[in-house]
């Protein structure tokens, strides 16, 4: 019998994760662990997910306030300048795999405060978003529509914008430090990111 070398062992890792990925797939969408990030209005539409109508725990699906156990990131409401800091840096302190949920028209194009200079239009242009419900404010049913279509494609592999930030992350830096400035991270985040 042959030995194995490493690239063998490497090789045959990645075929048996291959083989199991539906079966983790699938254990994925029913654990979801959220993370949410409301601001404005955003966060009115989430405790009736959890009350006895909804009751999205029968999913599976949980609040949690620890972004490193996190897996769904849940953005309620508008983003400014000063809390998309913190949403970049909550999003990179959760682990892989890792979805978002652009919760209202806010995050999506700025809703109600589309003209205004300390509003952020476009969510997707700084962090990947995989589901967005439109609606200012949308309903309990459409949160829970917003979250069954996420379970949905992260079942069938389609739930990918943690692999998109990897792989286009150069873009996505070029557009957090047009609007931050370069260094911001050196500058701001070193208090939460300890690697910095």
């Amino acid at each position: 019998m042959s030995e194995m070398k490493n690239d063998d062992f490497v090789n045959y890792e990645l075929r048996e994760f291959k083989l199991f990925e539906p079966l983790f797939r699938w254990a994925r969408k029913k654990s979801l662990w959220i993370v949410a990030f409301c601001t404005g209005c955003g966060g009115i539409e989430m405790p009736p997910l959890a009350t006895a109508r909804y009751d999205f725990e029968r999913f599976g699906i949980m609040p949690n306030p620890a972004p490193r156990m996190g897996d769904l990131f849940l953005i309620t409401g508008y983003v400014t300048p000063k809390t998309l800091k913190r949403i970049i840096i909550t999003y990179e302190m959760m682990q892989d795999p890792k979805y978002v949920l652009a919760h209202g028209s806010c995050p999506i194009n700025g809703g109600v405060y589309w003209d205004s200079y300390n509003v952020v239009k476009q969510l997707d242009k700084y962090i990947p978003v995989d589901v967005a419900i439109a609606g200012c404010m949308p309903r309990a049913e459409a949160v829970m529509e917003g979250i069954m279509e996420i379970m949905r494609k992260i079942e069938d592999g389609t739930a990918d914008g943690w692999k998109r930030y990897k792989e286009n992350y150069e873009w996505y830096k070029k557009n957090q430090d047009e609007l931050f400035g370069e260094g911001w991270r050196e500058k701001d985040a070193r208090r939460w990111l300890a690697w910095i």
